[in-house]
């Protein structure tokens, strides 16, 4: 919208008048009409007063709404001013307002100036006050406006402030230069903020650069940096304009023809006018209002050769009648102050130009019936701009005119016309100027000087020879006139059948665009063509076969065309729309009078609504002319109702469309504004329709009597019979054609066919006799060809046949609410029919099941699907919207009481009575339980698609208000009780909910007590179901289960589980729980257990996973990667086409509304991708509230279902076999997180179903007590009041229930004591304060139950109580230490200490400690927890029963690590494992330690201790071979050889990286138990020391402070006093295993070197005199070795030393061992495989390199020169000599390998190298060669065994300083 607010010059001397108006430089196109404003003073309007008597109150518009339908970064707001002509050119009279300036108004010079021009002014106003000359212009560019590029800051909206461009707007655009080639997303011309410019610089006009083409020259050059523009002298002046996006319904706006569009509230404010948009490229949309407008551009003249006074040419135009000059018709719009309307326009005069350029747009409102002798006029004149005797103002030199019809058709476009000199001759109107006529004179000869362009905007006139044939042809067979002449040809009676049919067929030719803008009138004529066959001569000429074929091709057009215009379902928008508001049957016949004389007096009384314009017409050429033409409407007048009221009933009726008054959808074509025109309307009611003379019934008798003229035979067709003939009976294309768009004719045809019944008042008939035999055939008959076509053609055209099924669905959708039922029913069936003959040639089936799947679900998204589907017994029909329900054949039908005699066996079925009952309900589930048969092909977009079609539709009956009331509802849940049995067959198929970690062995009981598969109701009855179906490669599934626990396919994705169980929850929730109950009591054990195991199921997924689990998922939801599987599936099986994926695409990114959703296809179920990731926070608070919710209600139905199942096994003989599954249900419900409201209940349950079963808990399965006792320790630790009370009265039951058997509880005591020890080891979360108040309750119980007061129970009841708080005590211990992990591990390790007597509390916390390691990846410390469990077990085992085959004990388990032995048992007298309660957890029993054994194996390989898992299984192997187990066999045997093909791989041992050992001490009190302790931790591989040493002094400081924490930097003895008592210290080495030469030999591998590890060393250098290193001659060395008091890998990382001894080497023999060390390293070097030279060379370069300090040499010259004195010392001295000796030799090797491997380029190296290695060998030579003589002699043997005893290097003789 914008806003002229004012314009003011530096003087203000006479009148200025603007124009706006809007160009694309892009296309080079104007696109908008111009706007007239003005904002002259009164003062200057005044000076006007003689030209303008009266001024018109639309023509002091200052607003203009523009729409741009195409935005783009080109579009212009050119603002151009004129002014009264005057004498001199443009230049002359705009000099003074470039010279004077306002500020020297004191000048006295100026003042007279001013007053000399103010004179002029007037008397140029008086004079030539009628006639305008250019002036000056500017341009806006509207991106910087409105994208915030804009150079000018913005200020906020609400504040008043302006935008200023002082300078040009080039300043302002300068900024926004750099980003001006945005994208069209900068363009929004919708939403941007308002601003107010002002613009100070104008151009002025050159009078030779006037044209448009010049002006987008300009445009264009005023985008560049450098315009030439700038350098000109500008205007200066200040327009003040408001630019801002237009408002939704704007008061006081006039439509382009001047109409008031609504809301107008009062007619005398100045008003805004809406401008019309040229659109820069073709605007698909029809037209919905009246208009015809003729616009006329003079462009340019040329009179350079015409003699005489002709220079000031100013051009008038008008718009004559006929030839008379009073025929001239005030149709010419007026520009601004000026009257509305006028006869005649001048263009603006360019002074003393003999050729000038004009841009003067003329816009008139012609009149609808043009004839022949309309025509537009062209007078020139001279104007004598200086008052001169006996010269007239005006003088006339030229004429030329355009004839506006021609062979009945409008004639636009542009034209060169010649100029005659004089007036033309009488009826020149007929001709055009291009004609010689005789007598005339012609400017130059006749030649074409003057260039004009005409161009219409018209919904009469269509502008295209195609329309305009066919419609003139309509126009003559309806008015029956008879010869009539159309271009060349005649048309008579004879010929017209041929050239209407010809011009049928034209149609194709015509312009689309134009299609587009006349579609409502085509298809309307079409369609009366085919309803109302024409009489020609008295024959019935039939037309319907050739319309058919025409409107078929034309929607087929359409639709390719304009393929982003579509909605979901890929119906054409406009189409759509022609259906719903505009098509509906002619309900009277076209009569006409032969006779000539009258004209015709009869309309059709209910119109086409064509939207365009309120007339029945054709919007063509003869209206009647008795008509007013100044209105608006040339045909009618009469007044709208008020909007809503209409709106209301458009969309309400889907009867008839009865107005004609339209919400426009925007001001012009395609804007984005809807607007009401004040457009005429009809209500034109059926009364009035007889009041016409024909009443209502007429319209169907075969000959209606009009008048007393002769009258026509009118042949009468129904259009839906019509269609269905012609569709049926069509051929190749136009079957093709109709074929693609056949929700177009569906459409049409239902529409057709319930405006039929409600016009014939056919709607209360019975359904079977309100259409004839023969058109029910038809549907037939086409019903069948399009199911053909789905069948046959899916894998060639998939796009095609996915519409043209959905169509047909629709279709019969549609039909159920207008045909008789049964009948319909049988069309679905030959559709299934039809599919099925196809499956078993198909090569691909999932896609014909996915193509009947979608057709399934659109037909049961009836809105009477309920009723339909006859729900059993006495519901009362809901309310029905339509009054189909009560048509006859259903009455008998819809709700038959339900017979007794019918099992109820048979409702929970797909049995034939059931499918044959509710039929669309059978049909849904029969195809839901195919596609999850486990063995059909169920892909995975088939089971989305049938599971969440069954969920959509139950949606939807729970948002019905019908379906309210709980008993309706039952009866709905009884049509899906099928799903029951279907949801549990697919059990094993379902995605697993439940976590890993807790593991499931919950089918596994179930299946022993049953097993024949086949004794249960269901499978008989689904094979009786399937072989009496349509449905193709049924076989009855038979139901047996793996008997393995868990799991053998988990073949549906989480998201369809979890839907299909959502559904299977809805029926248990809304059926009858009468019917349940007597169901299940016929359901078989197994059968029982498989809904429990689905109830336990359903428990896991729908549990509630908090705000925290959201967030994450909201980040990284699994539904994405899910649908892109499904998409691909789709892809892979050739059931989507790229190109329509594409269009899915394009239609996905629409935000679709949420109105209805199950009716959109595939949308709903891919609607999760386009979920926004990040949700806002109250969103996601809402979900999880919605979560919460949901959790609930599932857990509810859940419990509801098992108080069922209790109920009925109660009076059957089931119990045993079903409670405990009962049972593990509720306990599993009590595990999740649970709403209180639902504990509450639970607890309840659980109570009473103890209370009734006890010896379930206490004489049957340990693990069932454990669990609960577990479950309910849990809720007592509750931070809710009332669920930690009501878990305490439970727990006391419990003990209470215990005792009162046996007199003792020690089976609940010990329960209780193992679950509070595994809840304390393992929750992170866990509260002991709530806990010790829940103890509390129990002991207050115990106190005061008066029954038991004497006997022993609350003794024992304080015995436990005091025993946990004693654990929990501990717990407050473990928890302190949370941060310490080695700490942890100790405390933990201590507790399980402590309950050495008490083997279930010892395993519980060795599990819990296994759990802990396990977290932080210690797995091979987990694996020892598990084996040292497995250990306790099979020590217990083996005192209860000696058994071959299992472990005898500890014993057994040495292999696998010596510490076991620590778990043999407490001797019998302590504790015999008989006695109640004790050794009763799960894992006493073989199963247990079989479980253990193997995750202790599991844990073995994720520690990459492949050598352990051997140990392991040679325990496990006897196990499963006594068993017969050869599955576990093979699985273990699998197992081994992979876990021996990995050690054989990593036979180095170098992949494998065990540990690093480090040893630490503590000093200082402040360490408490820890001081002066000595451990040697386990760290993870390649820790080193730095690493250690930073995260305990890290964890220490934290604990005690910076200041406090000191670590001790060597490895020397710490002696204490010397210490600071108020610190602690800490002293970290790094330490090796240590191993005896004799261990050696039997550890060879890497994995012997780093397993069972007690002995650790680490060397400390040091000299004599106190430093750590000195020369060689001096160098010692300590050697530290420890033991610790277990072995590693252990159940905890770090382990006490118990013992530590040292040994002291001489210098002499630190030098033997450094010397041994480099001969091992040039030796593995030299033996390396695969060699590698690099490495060689190193140790080479080391070994011999001449610079080494230190060297072999030096050593040699230290060591070797001199025999040493001390005769101790011989030995050693000897052995160096021969260290050296195979020190040389290795060289020798090296080089000799070297060699081999070099290149030429290292050839020079190697001889270097060879050289210091022989240099190297003369220098050793002498010192290697000398020996020792004493060693050589006999000596005598008492020396013999002093040397013995000297032998260093016999470990036993070691100096030892023991410690």
């Amino acid at each position: 919208m914008v806003k002229c607010l004012s314009l003011k010059f530096e003087i203000e001397i006479e009148p200025i008048f603007g124009t706006l108006a809007l160009y694309d430089v892009k296309e080079k196109k104007k696109i908008s009409e111009d706007f007239h404003f003005d904002l002259n003073s009164d003062q200057m309007k005044g000076l006007l007063r003689l030209h303008t008597p009266h001024t018109a109150i639309s023509t002091l518009a200052r607003s203009a709404i523009f729409s741009i339908t195409y935005p783009s970064a080109d579009i212009f707001l050119v603002i151009k001013l004129e002014k009264v002509l005057q004498q001199g050119d443009i230049g002359e009279s705009c000099e003074p307002y470039m010279v004077m300036k306002e500020s020297d108004s004191s000048k006295v010079t100026h003042k007279e100036k001013l007053e000399k021009l103010r004179l002029q002014a007037e008397t140029s106003c008086s004079r030539l006050g009628r006639y305008r000359m250019p002036f000056a212009w500017t341009a806006i560019h509207l991106v910087n406006i409105v994208s915030s590029v804009g150079g000018l800051e913005r200020s906020d909206p609400d504040s008043d402030s302006e935008r200023k461009g002082h300078g040009t707007w080039n300043e302002r655009k300068k900024k926004g230069f750099e980003r001006m080639s945005v994208g069209e997303d900068m363009c929004n011309f919708a939403t941007f903020r308002p601003a107010t410019l002002t613009v100070t610089n104008f151009f002025k006009q050159e009078g030779d650069r006037l044209s448009d083409e010049d002006l987008y020259k300009f445009l264009a050059d005023m985008r560049r940096p450098s315009s030439v523009l700038r350098r000109l002298r500008p205007v200066t002046a200040q327009l003040k304009i408001d630019i801002s996006p237009a408002p939704d319904s704007p008061h006081y706006c006039l439509s382009p023809e001047l109409l008031h569009v609504k809301p107008y509230p009062d007619l005398r404010v100045r008003p805004t006018k809406e401008v019309l948009e040229f659109p820069a490229r073709y605007v698909y949309s029809p037209h919905t209002t009246y208009r015809n407008l003729l616009y006329i551009y003079p462009q340019s003249l040329n009179f350079s050769s015409r003699q005489g006074s002709v220079r000031n040419i100013a051009v008038k135009v008008q718009f004559m009648a006929g030839e008379d000059p009073s025929l001239a018709m005030p149709v010419i719009f007026g520009k601004s102050s000026c009257a509305e309307f006028f006869t005649e326009t001048y263009s603006p005069v360019i002074y003393h130009d003999k050729s000038p350029e004009f841009y003067e747009e003329v816009k008139m409102k012609i009149p609808a019936n043009l004839t022949d002798n309309h025509h537009l006029l062209f007078t020139f004149y001279h104007i004598s701009c200086q008052p001169k005797q006996n010269t007239p103002l005006e003088t006339p030199v030229g004429y030329t005119w355009i004839p506006l019809m021609q062979h009945g058709r409008l004639r636009t476009g542009s034209f060169s016309l010649p100029v005659s000199v004089e007036k033309p001759p009488p009826s020149y109107s007929v001709l055009t100027p291009d004609v010689q006529l005789p007598g005339m004179k012609w400017v130059d000869n006749h030649k074409q000087v003057f260039n004009v362009e005409v161009t219409a905007a018209s919904s009469v006139h269509t502008q295209d020879p195609h329309l305009d044939k066919f419609f003139t042809l309509c126009y003559v067979l309806e008015e029956y006139s008879f010869p009539f002449r159309l271009k060349d040809c005649i048309i008579s009676e004879a010929n017209v059948e041929g050239e209407l049919k010809a011009s049928m067929t034209g149609l194709r030719g015509a312009l689309l665009d134009t299609c587009v803008r006349f579609l409502h009138q085509l298809l309307s004529k079409l369609i009366l063509l085919i309803v109302h066959p024409p009489v020609i001569a008295g024959q019935i000429v039939n037309l319907g076969r050739a319309a058919f074929e025409a409107m078929s091709l034309l929607v087929n057009q359409i639709h390719k065309n304009l393929e982003g215009n579509q909605d979901q379902h890929g119906r054409n928008n406009l189409l759509a729309s022609y259906i719903h508001y505009c098509f509906h049957l002619p309900t009277a016949e076209p009569a006409m009078l032969p006779t000539g004389g009258a004209t015709p007096a009869y309309e059709l009384p209910i119109q086409y609504a064509t939207l365009s314009r309120a007339t029945a017409r054709p919007s063509t050429l003869h209206l009647a002319r008795s008509k007013s033409i100044s209105n608006s409407n040339p045909d009618l007048a009469s007044t709208p109702t008020s909007p809503d009221e209409e709106v209301q009933r458009i969309i309400a009726s889907k009867g008839i469309d009865r107005s004609h008054s339209w919400v426009n959808s925007a001001y012009a074509p395609g804007g984005s504004r809807a607007v009401l025109r004040r457009n005429p309307n009809f209500t034109c009611e059926l009364k009035q329709a007889s009041d016409r003379g024909c009443n209502r019934m007429s319209a169907f008798v075969d000959s209606a009597t009009f008048c007393s003229a002769p009258t026509r035979q009118i042949a009468k067709k129904l259009l839906h019979e019509e269609l269905a003939l012609q569709w049926v009976v069509s051929t190749s294309t136009v079957r093709e054609a109709a074929l693609q768009q056949a929700w177009f004719f569906f459409q049409l045809m239902t529409k057709s066919m319930s405006h039929h019944l409600f016009l014939s008042s056919r709607i209360d008939l019975p359904r079977r006799q309100r259409f004839p035999d023969r058109f029910v055939d038809d549907i037939a008959a086409l019903v069948g060809a399009i199911s053909a076509d789905v069948a046959g053609r899916y894998h060639k055209d998939l796009e095609l046949v996915e519409r043209l099924n959905s169509s047909l669905a629709f279709f019969l959708n549609d039909l159920l609410s207008l045909m008789d039922r049964g009948f319909v029913f049988n069309l679905i069936r030959s559709y299934y029919k039809q599919i099925a003959n196809k499956f078993h040639t198909a090569q691909n089936p999932s896609s014909l099941t996915a193509l009947r799947m979608d057709f399934t679900r659109i037909v049961c998204s009836h809105e009477h699907y309920v009723t339909l589907n006859l729900p059993c017994s006495t519901l009362s029909p809901p309310a029905s919207p339509s009054p189909s329900t009560s048509s006859t054949t259903s009455q008998g039908s819809a709700f038959s009481s339900m017979h007794q005699d019918q099992g109820v066996a048979s409702m929970f079925e797909l049995s034939v009575p059931f499918r044959q009952q509710h039929f669309l309900s059978g049909l849904l589930l029969t195809e839901l339980s195919l596609i999850l048969e486990p063995d059909g092909e169920g892909v995975f977009f088939l089971h989305k698609k049938a599971i969440s079609a069954v969920h959509s539709l139950m949606c939807s009956h729970d948002a019905d208000p019908r379906y309210t009331d709980p008993q309706v509802r039952a009866h709905i849940a009884q049509l899906y009780l099928p799903l029951i049995p279907i949801v549990m067959d697919s059990l094993p198929q379902l995605h697993d909910f439940t976590d890993a970690s807790q593991a499931r062995g919950r089918h596994a009981p179930a299946m022993q007590d049953d097993g024949d598969p086949d004794n249960g109701t269901i499978s008989q009855s689904v094979a009786m179901a399937i072989a009496g179906s349509p449905l193709p490669h049924a076989k009855a599934p038979n139901f047996t289960m793996p008997t393995v626990a868990g799991r053998q396919c988990s073949s549906l994705s989480a998201e369809c589980s979890r839907t299909l169980l959502v559904s299977f929850l809805w029926v248990l929730k809304n059926a009858d729980a009468a019917l349940l109950e007597s169901w299940v009591s016929d359901l078989s054990v197994l059968q029982i257990n498989r809904l429990l195991d689905l109830l336990h199921l359903s428990v896991s997924c729908f549990e509630y996973k908090g705000k925290k689990a959201l967030e994450r998922i909201n980040s990284l939801t699994f539904k994405k990667s899910q649908d892109m599987k499904a998409r691909l599936e789709e892809a892979i099986l050739g059931t989507i086409g790229a190109r329509q994926e594409m269009v899915r695409r394009c239609r996905e990114r629409s935000p679709y509304g949420n109105e209805n959703v199950r009716w959109r296809k595939n949308v709903t179920h891919w609607r999760q991708n386009t979920d926004r990731v990040d949700k806002t926070k109250a969103e996601t608070e809402q979900e999880s509230v919605v979560d919460g919710n949901l959790a609930t209600e599932a857990s509810l139905v859940v419990l509801d279902t098992l108080e069922i199942i209790v109920k009925t096994v109660l009076v059957s003989e089931l119990k045993e076999s079903v409670l405990g599954g009962v049972l593990r249900v509720l306990l599993h419900s009590m595990a999740g997180s649970q709403s209180a409201l639902f504990l509450q209940h639970c607890f309840t349950t659980q109570r009473g179903l103890v209370f009734k079963f006890p010896e379930m808990l206490f004489e049957e399965d340990t693990e069932l007590c454990a669990d609960l006792c577990l479950r309910l320790l849990r809720h007592c630790s509750s931070s809710v009041g009332s669920v930690r009370s009501q878990a305490s009265a439970s727990l006391y039951l419990l003990m209470r229930q215990n005792f009162e058997i046996g007199n003792n509880f020690a089976r609940v005591k010990m329960q209780v004591t193992m679950s509070l020890s595994s809840l304390v080891g393992t929750s992170q979360n866990f509260n002991e304060e709530h806990l010790r108040r829940s103890l509390k309750t129990i002991l207050t119980y115990a106190e005061e139950d008066l029954e038991l007061r004497d006997s022993p129970f609350p003794e024992q009841v304080q015995d436990l109580v005091f025993n946990l708080h004693m654990i929990l005590t501990d717990t407050v211990k473990m928890k302190e230490h949370q941060q310490d992990p080695e700490m942890l591990i100790d405390l933990m390790y201590r507790i399980a200490k402590g309950y050495q007597n008490s083997p279930d509390l010892r395993l519980t916390w060795l599990q819990n400690m296994a759990g802990k390691h396990s977290e932080r990846g210690n797995h091979a410390e987990a694996a020892h927890c598990l084996v040292h469990s497995a250990a306790l077990v099979a020590e217990y085992l083996n005192m209860l029963e000696d058994c071959r085959y299992l472990p005898i004990g500890c014993v057994t388990f040495q292999h696998i690590s010596s510490n076991v032995l620590e778990e043999s048992a407490v001797s019998d007298d302590i504790l015999s494992p008989e006695e109640e309660g004790i050794c009763a957890g799960k894992y006493f029993s073989e199963v247990g330690l079989v479980g253990l054994l193997e995750q202790a194996a599991t844990s073995f390989h994720m520690a990459s201790m492949y050598e352990a898992i051997n140990e392991v299984y040679k325990i496990l192997l006897p196990v499963h071979e006594a068993n017969r187990d050869f599955k576990k066999l093979a699985t273990v045997h699998g197992k081994l050889q992979d876990t021996f093909n990995k050690i054989y791989n990593q036979s180095s041992g170098w992949e494998r990286m065990f540990g690093t050992y480090f040893r630490v001490g503590f000093y200082g009190c402040r360490f408490g138990d820890l001081d002066e302790q000595e451990f040697v931790y386990k760290e993870p591989s390649i820790t080193k020391l730095a690493e250690i040493s930073y995260r305990l002094e890290e964890f220490y400081a934290e604990r005690f402070g910076d200041d406090v924490v000191e670590i001790i930097k060597d490895s020397n003895h710490v002696d204490k006093n010397k210490l600071d008592p108020n610190k602690a210290y800490l002293q970290i080495t790094y330490v090796e295993p240590f191993f005896d030469t004799y261990e050696l030999k039997e550890r060879i591998t890497y994995f012997d070197k780093n397993y069972n590890l007690r002995t650790f060393m680490y060397c400390t250098p040091f000299t004599l005199d106190g430093r750590a290193h000195g020369d060689l001659h001096e160098q010692y060395k300590r050697k530290s070795i420890l033991t610790t008091s277990h072995a590693f890998p252990y159940i905890k990382t770090r382990i006490n030393v118990i013992h530590k001894e040292e040994i002291i080497l001489v210098p002499m023999e630190v030098a033997i061992e450094d010397m041994q060390k480099k001969t091992q390293e040039l030796a593995f070097a030299t033996h390396q495989e695969p060699a590698d030279a690099k490495m060689l060379q190193m140790v080479l370069q080391g070994s011999v390199g001449t610079t080494v300090n230190q060297g072999p040499l030096e050593v040699a010259q230290v060591f070797l020169s001199d025999i040493p004195d001390d005769p101790k010392l011989y030995r050693h001295h000897n052995k160096l000599r021969l260290c050296f000796k195979d020190f040389t030799k290795r060289c020798e090797d090296a080089l000799r390998k070297n060699k081999t491997l070099i290149g030429p380029d290292q050839k020079e190296y190697h001889k270097e190298m060879e050289r210091n290695y022989n240099k190297l060998k003369e220098s050793l030579g002498p010192l290697i060669t000398r020996k020792i003589p004493q060693l050589y002699r006999t000596l005598p043997a008492a020396g013999l065994q002093s040397a013995t005893q000297r032998n260093s290097f016999s470990r036993s003789s070691l100096r030892r300083g023991d410690c």
